[in-house]
């Protein structure tokens, strides 16, 4: 699946002033990682992808433009697909620190 390189470019840009993030090519499209830790990325054309957690899953579906990441068919607890046309018009930023939250809990890799 290949994942637009301006949606990569501007979450590039969005996470820009982060330490410890990373960027790596995984599920055909790009993915960043915070402190080795998967954070977000691109995996279509028209989507963010972001790693909420398991418990705040259910908040982040209530985010307007989220839906289930269905990766592989089956729900991905914690993972969130993202309409990047309304991430864009309500804030990517927002996305950003909502997912950091989560992520820059986890114990560094």
């Amino acid at each position: 699946m290949a994942h637009d390189p301006h949606l990569a470019e501007l979450l590039r840009e969005t996470l820009s002033d982060r330490a410890g993030i990373t960027e790596k090519n995984m599920f055909g499209g790009v993915c960043f990682l915070l402190n080795g830790n998967m954070f977000g990325g691109i995996a279509n054309h028209d989507s963010f992808m972001f790693r909420v957690g398991k418990d705040r899953h259910e908040e982040a579906l209530r985010r307007p433009g989220a839906r289930p990441m269905d990766f592989t068919g089956r729900k991905m607890a914690g993972f969130v697909y993202v309409d990047a046309e309304t991430a864009l018009e309500t804030g990517l930023a927002e996305w950003v620190d909502f997912t950091a939250a989560f992520v820059g809990g986890l114990k560094p890799k």
